[in-house]
């Protein structure tokens, strides 16, 4: 799995995150798809926080390694 530190703007990707995640922030994280790649940022650091890029195959093998 390739995964690297985005450089490049993001601000025009629609983020989401866990809706177990509550509404304080906590612990979490949130995605946002690309044309060819997963992003991925803490969300208590939303907006100026470091951003990481796993491709969708990637992306797809963790999901499915993670849901058990």
């Amino acid at each position: 799995m390739s995964v690297e530190q985005v450089t490049e703007n993001v601000g025009g990707l629609h983020w989401f995150k866990s809706s177990y995640s509550g509404s304080d922030g906590g612990d979490c994280v949130e995605v946002a798809a690309g044309l060819d790649s997963v992003y991925v940022r803490d969300s208590k650091a939303a907006g100026d926080g470091p951003v990481l890029r796993v491709g969708r195959s990637g992306w797809a093998a963790f999901v499915t390694l993670t849901a058990g």
